[in-house]
């Protein structure tokens, strides 16, 4: 199997997890804020929603619209996807979950969107999840080499040894960081993890990047 199939295989297999967990939620869970900032759980659905159904084309089109202020255009894209009731909006993201249209950028943005997206609704709604530690390496390892400027976490890993637990292939050199994948691709985008969750040299290092 090639390696964009397996990929997409993933990002199809979080999708489908997430639709699962959320079927069950409440109307004012669906209220949440979210560890992604000023979204709910409901905002953060419709985003990936939208996200799965953007071409190359359509995210060029967006971004004109919103006069290339990407926070905007995410915002827009919320909005065209959220629907009054949050079953509506959940039902058009189990309809996405196949899709394999995306926005400009490697293929591993969609990795990382899954699973970082998916924490931000999972964590503050006490929903746990195992994800498999190869896929989720693959997203820290994209995010230690991409630069804050193309939404990586470069800067913020610099100079420091990422070592995900359990197996996970290391990433980088320097003092160590060392936790379960999920988390690690978690302080890697600059949202939080719990306490203790991350352990060794490096985790003041990174705290003080933040």
């Amino acid at each position: 199997m090639d390696h964009r199939t397996v990929i997409w295989q993933a990002v199809h297999e979080e999708r489908r997890a997430l639709v699962s967990d959320l079927e069950g939620i409440t109307p004012d869970q669906w209220q949440t804020p979210s560890m992604c900032r000023g979204w709910s759980v409901h905002d953060v659905v419709a985003h990936l929603t939208d996200s799965a159904r953007t071409t190359r084309l359509g995210f060029a089109r967006q971004m004109v619209l919103a006069r290339f202020d990407f926070d905007r255009a995410n915002d827009d894209g919320v909005a065209k996807h959220k629907a009054p009731d949050p079953a509506q909006t959940l039902d058009a993201f189990r309809a996405a979950t196949d899709c394999r249209d995306r926005p400009p950028g490697p293929l591993a943005t969609r990795l990382v969107e899954a699973y970082v997206h998916g924490e931000d609704i999972r964590r503050p709604l006490g929903i746990h999840r195992t994800y498999p530690v190869e896929h989720v390496t693959t997203a820290v390892a994209y995010m230690a080499r991409t630069g804050a400027g193309l939404g990586g976490g470069r800067e913020r890993v610099r100079g420091l040894r990422l070592c995900p637990d359990p197996g996970g292939r290391h990433i980088g050199d320097g003092p160590e960081v060392r936790g379960p994948a999920i988390a690690l691709l978690l302080a890697v985008s600059g949202r939080p993890t719990a306490p203790g969750e991350l352990t060794g040299d490096g985790v003041q290092i990174l705290a003080a990047r933040d």
